[in-house]
Parts: structure tokens; C-alpha cells; sequence
């Protein structure tokens, strides 16, 4: 086993995993890049376990139903206190005792459990339900380079439990996994039409005001998604679409929108509303699509999927998330052909990601996302976590799960992340003290680092005062820092 072959190894558990596992780096030296292809291969690759998790309807409709009834017992406790204000003489002294006791029993109502034994606040217990699976999926990877393929393109595709709270996880799981070794006209299609992703970018009320209910309602399109499926999706920015594509192609999106989530068994699934739908030709792109209804604008979507930008955004994209803030034009000239020739052949992206000679350059110059750090962190440790913690430390990073500022979604430049290492430094203390007393941390250097570790990271973690110490300098280690 060659110094060599065990750096490979190491760079592609930092650069295109999640980290090393105790005793991966030597498990994966002799074929690092075989290691890699293989994970790609494994069947199920990408999909997750999780059969008590709602789906996103179901999950939607819970969520409904827990804030009427949250809502009805509001307006109950708010009756009883008016009624005990009236009933009380003018002045009494329990009229503020019997004040006290509705809010109270307010408060109380807030926090018992729902039937069926659903906890209090059914939107966050939805959230961390998911975030466990997820969070457990990255942190038991045998490499987890297919983990990072989810991330990256649940990310490209964004949505935000701010906005759709019950939703955002199962949309991972749904429109996500399923197409991230399948071909991207697919998962355009399956994320565009996805109700959390027509509630965040306000499609579901989308109307074109030539429609039945456009004219019944006096209403009109909502150009949201379209525009951002242009410019985030697809195409990209400044690639020659015109505010008229926009609007025409926005037209083509009408009527796509899903059930009320308060419709029992049905609510919050996708469904077509053919009366919400702007009727007519439209021309997007200089090509016209004839009114087909739903098929309308799915033709839209195959096509900007094959388009020439939309093969270059990706591949830019692509290579900045893995390899280099400014990737090597080599490497984007690799991935926009593979995308092109494939027909956006996801797995062939990966595949020839891993095996472009670009992207093993040895300069470790990307700055790990808060998440990954984070997951590399406990894989190194062996330690698990508690979600609500894992979160709550998220959110302290800037980086809050499935909570990006914008549709844009989290940014891969080094700039947007450098600033917070202080808070990185705090996590690690913490984490450390935790943990450290069962742990050896100078073996961790050899088995989290290996090769990569410098001199001068051996010497700090050698010379600490503590275990806790140790492992924190390890932990913030530009070498453990970057992929």
C-alpha cells in the first residue's frame, strides 16, 4: 500500500464523500476511484428506509390538522377568558385569577398531545422525523459519495420548510433520491410538479387569466417558478431567455397545483386543473408548444433540460460543488459533454466526475459546507447525535437544514461560509468534550486524515493539554476543514 494510494483514498473521502469512517482509508487505498464508481452501482443507491415517514400529502394534511385543532383550542381558551371577564363583578380580584387560569390553560393546550398521540407540535416533529433518517443515512455511508450527489441536488432544487414546513423532507425523499442516478429530464419533472415545490415558488395559484378561472376570478399567472426554473434550474443566468419566455412559459405552468391540505385522503397531492389553465399556443425559446393542457408545459421542461446552457450550467455547478471554487475548464468542457452525449444521464455525470484527472488536483482549496463538516465530524467520532442538537448546531453555522435563504439555495463559494469558522471552533469544543474521553485522538489523525495530515496538525493535536483539546484541533484542522 503506496503513500500514494492511501491520499487517494483520503481526497475521495474528503472530496467526494462525507469523511472517513474509522479504517476507510486503508479499506479503500487500493482502488480509490473503483471505491467511489462502486457506490454508484450498489442497488438502491440514494434511496433511504423509512417506512413509518409520512408521505408529503399525508404529511401535509397531519400538519393541517394539527393547526386547526391548535387553532380551535386558541379561540376556546380565548372564549373562557372572555366569559369569566363578563361573569366576575366589576373589580373583583379573581377576575385576573380567572384570566390567569385560561391562559394558562392556553399554554397547556399548546403543549399536550394531539390524538393519536402526536406530539404537541406536529410541524417540527415532522421536520426532525426526517432529518433523522437523513442525518443517519450520511453518518452510516460506507463512503457516502451517493449522499452527496442527494445533497447537491436537493440543494440545486431547493425548497424551505419556513415556508413549506411539512413538506421538505418528504420531498427529498420523493422527487430527489429516486432520479439521482437517473436522467435530470426526470427529476426536473418530478421536482417542478412536487406541491412543495409548486407552494414555495407559488405556483399552486398560478392562473392564466384567459382561463375559465382566470375569467371567473379575475385573476392572473404567477411568473415564480417559471422564472426561476430559467435561471436556477435549467438554463441559467444571461443565457438569452426573455422576460416574454418567462411569461409565456409561466402560462404553460398553469393549472399545475395540488389538493387542499384539508381534504381528508387526498389533500396535498399534485392534480391538473384544466379551469385554471391559460388555453392557447405558446412560444418559449422561438419554439411553439400547442395547448396540450399538463403535457404543455412538461414539453417545456424536456426540452430546457436537453438545452446547450442548461448542460453547462450544470456541469459548472457540478464541478464548483466538488472540486475548486474556479474548477478547472477541463473538468466543466468533461461534464457538459457527458450531460450532452448522455442525455443528462445523472450517473454518467458522477462517473465521469470520478474519473477526470482534473478533479483529483492534489490543492485542497474548497472549504467543506457546515453539514458536511458537521457529518464528518461524527463519522470520525463514531458518535450519532441527537437530531434536535444536530439541528439546532446547523442553524448556529448558517446553515440551517432545508432552510436555504433563497430559491438559489445554499452557496458553494468559500466566501460565504469563511467567516463562520469561529463558530465552527465552538462546536467543535463542545462536541469534543463529549466525546474525547473514549477516543485516542492522535490515531484519529492517521484514521481521519492520514497522509493529508501536515506536521505542524500532528504537532498541535500531539502537544494538547487535553483529549477534548486534541480532538477539537483535529476537528478544525485546515486539513479536515476542506475537501
Amino acid at each position: 500500500m503506496t503513500t500514494n494510494s492511501q491520499s487517494d483514498a483520503a481526497l475521495a473521502l474528503h472530496r467526494f464523500g462525507l469523511g472517513p469512517l474509522r479504517g476507510s482509508i486503508a479499506a479503500i487505498a487500493d482502488d480509490p476511484r473503483g471505491a467511489l464508481l462502486a457506490e454508484l452501482e450498489q442497488s438502491g443507491a440514494g434511496l433511504v428506509a423509512a417506512p413509518n415517514l409520512p408521505n408529503s400529502a399525508a404529511a401535509s394534511r397531519a400538519f393541517f390538522e394539527f393547526r386547526a385543532k391548535r387553532l380551535a383550542q386558541r379561540k376556546l381558551a380565548q372564549r373562557a377568558k372572555e366569559a369569566a371577564a363578563k361573569a366576575a363583578p366589576p373589580g373583583a380580584a379573581g377576575n385576573k385569577a380567572m384570566t390567569a387560569s385560561a391562559e394558562a390553560q392556553t399554554d397547556e393546550q399548546d403543549t399536550m398531545q394531539d390524538q393519536g398521540d402526536r406530539p404537541a407540535n406536529v410541524g417540527v416533529q415532522l421536520v426532525q422525523n426526517e432529518a433523522k433518517v437523513r442525518i443517519e443515512a450520511a453518518v452510516t455511508a460506507k463512503i457516502g459519495f451517493v449522499e452527496r450527489l442527494v445533497w447537491f441536488w436537493s440543494n440545486h432544487f431547493c425548497v424551505s420548510t419556513d415556508k413549506s414546513t411539512s413538506m421538505s423532507g418528504a420531498y427529498e425523499r420523493e422527487a430527489i433520491r429516486p432520479h439521482v442516478l437517473g436522467r435530470f429530464t426526470d427529476m426536473l419533472i418530478a421536482v417542478e410538479s412536487h406541491p412543495a415545490m409548486l407552494y414555495y415558488l407559488d405556483n399552486a395559484e398560478s392562473i392564466g387569466p384567459n382561463s375559465v378561472a382566470g375569467i371567473n376570478r379575475n385573476r392572473g399567472i404567477n411568473e415564480n417558478l417559471a422564472r426561476e426554473i430559467l435561471e436556477l434550474h435549467t438554463l441559467g443566468v444571461r443565457t438569452g431567455y426573455t422576460q416574454a419566455d418567462v411569461t409565456r412559459f409561466a402560462n404553460t405552468l398553469t393549472g399545475w397545483t395540488f389538493i387542499g391540505t384539508g381534504i381528508p385522503e387526498h389533500g396535498g397531492e399534485f392534480v391538473f386543473f384544466e379551469r385554471f389553465h391559460e388555453p392557447g399556443e405558446q412560444v418559449v425559446l422561438g419554439k411553439r408548444y400547442p395547448d396540450s393542457g399538463f403535457a404543455q408545459g412538461r414539453a417545456v421542461l424536456a426540452d430546457l433540460a436537453r438545452h446547450p446552457a442548461t448542460a453547462r450550467h450544470i456541469a459548472e455547478k457540478f464541478a464548483r460543488h466538488f472540486v475548486a471554487d474556479v474548477p478547472p475548464p477541463e473538468l466543466i468542457n468533461r461534464l457538459r459533454a457527458s450531460f450532452s452525449d448522455t442525455d443528462g444521464d445523472l450517473k454518467q455525470l458522477a462517473r465521469t466526475l470520478i474519473l477526470a484527472e482534473e478533479s483529483w488536483t492534489p490543492a485542497r482549496t474548497k472549504l467543506k459546507r457546515p453539514c458536511e463538516w458537521h457529518i464528518a465530524a461524527l463519522r470520525l467520532a463514531g458518535a450519532h447525535g441527537r437530531v434536535a442538537s444536530f439541528m439546532a448546531g446547523q442553524t448556529l453555522l448558517g446553515e440551517p437544514l432545508w432552510r436555504p435563504p433563497a430559491p438559489n439555495g445554499f452557496s458553494d463559494y468559500e466566501a460565504a461560509w469563511i467567516d463562520g469558522l469561529a463558530e465552527r471552533a465552538d462546536i467543535a469544543s463542545n462536541f469534543a468534550a463529549r466525546v474525547a474521553d473514549r477516543l485516542d485522538p492522535k490515531a484519529l489523525v492517521d484514521e481521519g486524515l492520514g497522509p493529508l495530515a501536515s506536521p505542524q496538525t500532528r504537532e498541535a493535536v500531539a502537544r494538547a493539554g487535553s483529549r477534548a483539546q486534541a480532538l477539537a484541533l483535529l476537528l478544525m484542522s485546515p486539513e479536515f476543514l476542506r475537501r
